[in-house]
């Protein structure tokens, strides 16, 4: 069951393909073959597309690249993206959180099928987060035929990030892709950023088995309203935030 939302903002999946030098005709046949196969409700955005390296794309992987799993990536997913010839975005449907896991697991999908045709970097753009090849592979396998919760997870796990930190809290930005608020642990409540990344994980993992309220009363924390995104359509989250005032046990 899910909460009524801050606002009427839905988001949605906005994903990024680099391919070779030469390669973006092929690139592109491959994005309009998966729309066509499964992908019915997402678009190629030709605006920001471009058969040429953008000087943008090293700087902005550096940033994405995701911090919390050991093989996330590896120095030749890193070449990849500095020696791209071409730049590919593909744009999801605005999501209702009950829809949004359904619809992760479509995008998940289209980055496994555009690798698989030739695409040599991919990240998600809406919570700004990258993975390696392999790692992108892993998380399309594990959400495969997997039972609603699994496949739930490795999207989550695909498409935001955590941690971040405003200075007091540790986050999460990106649950709202699959229909979830975001998580905020106090920083103070471990030194340790792979453990508190595991405190966040935990609780999108209760609260997408037990629901978002269960949760908020089970901790005694605090469901309100995100602020921080409201101008990043993109990283806004309109179901908000769960705020625990103490660490996660």
């Amino acid at each position: 069951m899910h909460h009524t939302p801050f606002s009427e903002y839905r988001p949605r999946n906005v994903l990024c393909f680099l391919g070779s030098v030469d390669g973006f005709q092929d690139l592109l046949q491959a994005a309009k073959d998966a729309i066509k196969d499964f992908a019915t409700d997402f678009e190629i955005d030709m605006e920001f597309s471009q058969d040429a390296p953008d000087v943008r794309m090293s700087k902005s992987f550096a940033v994405f690249w995701d911090q919390v799993h050991e093989d996330a990536w590896h120095q030749h997913d890193v070449e990849a993206v500095i020696s791209h010839g071409c730049v590919v975005y593909v744009v999801g449907p605005h999501m209702e959180a009950a829809e949004a896991p359904a619809v992760s697991l479509t995008a998940l999908r289209l980055v496994e099928r555009l690798l698989a045709a030739g695409a040599t970097a991919a990240k998600g753009e809406s919570a700004g987060v990258a993975h390696g090849a392999a790692r992108w592979r892993q998380l399309a396998q594990e959400a495969e035929g997997a039972e609603p919760g699994a496949a739930t997870r490795a999207c989550r796990l695909a498409f935001a990030k955590r941690p971040l930190t405003d200075g007091y809290y540790l986050s999460s930005v990106g649950f709202h892709l699959v229909g979830l608020p975001d998580v905020f642990v106090p920083s103070n409540s471990s030194l340790d950023e792979l453990a508190l990344s595991a405190m966040i994980d935990s609780v999108a993992d209760e609260m997408a088995a037990d629901g978002v309220e269960a949760v908020v009363v089970r901790y005694g924390a605090e469901l309100k309203a995100i602020n921080e995104y409201e101008e990043d359509d993109f990283k806004y989250n309109p179901f908000g935030g769960v705020y625990f005032f103490t660490g996660v046990n």
